[in-house]
């Protein structure tokens, strides 16, 4: 496996599986995204989608509010169709399965600057999938 940067798109496995929408209708395009992060979140054991289950993640998070644009050419070439807000549970739930498996895709990188870099990606990403909620004051006290 090649990888050559700390990005969601950044190694062999998710930018292959990041073209692979590009050939498909915009249904099968949801069930792909869906499936690879279902396996990944109920997996047992080595998580073998991970990589790809980020690249998914990182196509749902571009279409959230404060989601970044996927501009890489590592990406799809064609825009994605509008997912359904229910990805976004999968994507953050799939995300914290492999930001707590240090034997998966953390493994790649020898340096731990890498490392680091590596996992601040996926918190950037499931800041922008599950924010937290609001702060509002539960009462308004006035002296």
């Amino acid at each position: 496996m090649g990888t050559w940067d700390t990005g969601p798109f950044d190694n062999d496995t998710a930018a292959d599986f990041a073209n692979t929408p590009d050939n498909a209708e915009p249904e099968a395009c949801e069930a792909l995204i869906r499936g690879v992060l279902i396996r990944t979140i109920d997996a047992t054991g080595y998580l073998a989608e991970a990589d790809e289950a980020v690249a998914a993640a990182a196509l749902i998070a571009a279409q959230c509010p404060e989601g970044e644009p996927v501009d890489t050419p590592y990406g799809p070439a064609t825009p994605m169709p509008v997912f359904p807000t229910g990805l976004r549970a999968l994507a953050d739930e799939a995300l914290a399965r492999i930001a707590g498996d240090e034997s998966g895709p953390a493994s790649h990188w020898v340096a731990q600057e890498d490392w680091k870099q590596w996992r601040a990606t996926l918190t950037r990403l499931r800041a922008v999938l599950a924010p937290p909620p609001p702060s509002f004051a539960l009462l308004d006290v006035q002296p």
